[in-house]
């Protein structure tokens, strides 16, 4: 089996290539990457996370042909403008990557013979939600770029669905742990870099949100999953991955960050405006149909390895901050608007 990953210098990527590496040993695992991430390493990192790749290419997914696709079983899809700050400031770049070039990839991937496709996309496609937990037949209510680009590469993705082509749509929960590649613009891995920086944690919200989350290495056994379900009629399929346990209130998990660390302060501020991002997310679909690929960490061991990777920590986490990084570039001109790499062939 051959499989191939995009976005793999990313946050996910090193739990991924882990994870497909160690159920495959002997699978070809190919990674692209447009390199904005690349030299965001953890200084805990004990290894250069690519080196379970057979072959990494640096190679804008915009500019991905159907001779790069040969020979390939399955692509897995993580290439995004990953938030919605960076969605925000980038709106058109986010719908030019996000979606056209997602859809654009699935084309040519049926084109080429890729039996599957399994694309990253997020629970944040709910919006503001009151009352019952959102299950996939729910209406969609994207509130940002980021989560516009995710349904609408849902929808294009369910047009191309044929006999031999499979798209899984997996609706992640909002990301959290710790990867060689981390990052601080995610609620939970904020809350702890904050707590071993500064020995505060700040909620900026009043904390009343409701925020499913889910560890990397159960998104990277989701994945997995998507790279061998069987289709059973269902050649594209969205569903919630995540678990029903990891529904929390923003405030409830400030309360274990600082309940896991004695003497770190808690700063909730009771007149904060309530963020609109708000979701409680109905899991039992995934439930039933990977029952073998269930989220396996909880919330304290989420705590506990982001505490041990993030170490002593620096005051400053704008090197895990995306939106920094993707500044940095094109302050320095090696990025253009449309995040190119200035002088890339």
């Amino acid at each position: 089996m051959h499989i191939l990953i995009t976005g793999h210098q990313g946050y996910i990527g090193p739990r991924v290539i882990a994870e497909l590496r160690a159920r495959w040993p002997h699978c070809r695992l190919t990674g692209v990457d447009a390199g904005w991430f690349a030299h965001r390493l953890a200084p805990t990192a004990a290894v250069f996370p690519d080196v379970g790749l057979d072959a990494s290419w640096y190679k804008d997914v915009r500019d991905l042909q159907v001779a790069d696709l040969a020979g390939v079983d399955a692509i897995v899809h993580l290439a995004a403008v990953s938030n919605d700050p960076m969605g925000n400031r980038f709106e058109a770049v986010t719908d030019a990557i996000n979606h056209r070039a997602s859809v654009r990839l699935a084309r040519l991937a049926r084109e080429a013979g890729v039996a599957r496709f399994v694309f990253a996309s997020s629970c944040s496609v709910y919006g503001q939600t009151e009352g019952d937990a959102r299950r996939e037949s729910d209406p969609l209510m994207p509130l940002t770029a980021y989560a516009r680009s995710k349904v609408d590469t849902e929808n294009g993705l369910a047009a191309l669905v044929a006999p031999g082509f499979t798209v899984t749509a997996l609706r992640f929960a909002t990301a959290c742990g710790f990867s060689a590649r981390p990052r601080c613009d995610l609620v939970l891995n904020d809350f702890v870099f904050g707590a071993l920086a500064r020995g505060r944690v700040e909620v900026l919200s009043d904390g009343t949100p409701w925020r499913p989350l889910i560890e990397v290495r159960d998104m990277a056994r989701a994945i997995a999953w998507g790279c061998a379900r069987a289709a059973d009629g269902d050649d594209f399929l969205a569903v919630n991955a995540g678990s029903d346990r990891w529904n929390y209130q923003v405030r409830e998990l400030a309360e274990a960050v600082v309940a896991r660390l004695p003497g770190v302060e808690l700063a909730i501020d009771p007149n904060g405006q309530p963020d609109k991002r708000s979701y409680r997310v109905d899991f039992s679909l995934f439930a039933r149909l990977a029952p073998e690929f269930q989220p396996r960490v909880g919330l304290n061991e989420a705590i506990d390895t982001l505490v041990l990777g993030f170490g002593r920590p620096a005051v400053d986490k704008s090197p895990f901050v995306r939106l920094h990084t993707l500044a940095g570039h094109l302050e320095s001109g090696r990025l253009d608007a449309d995040l190119r790499w200035v002088g890339a062939a």
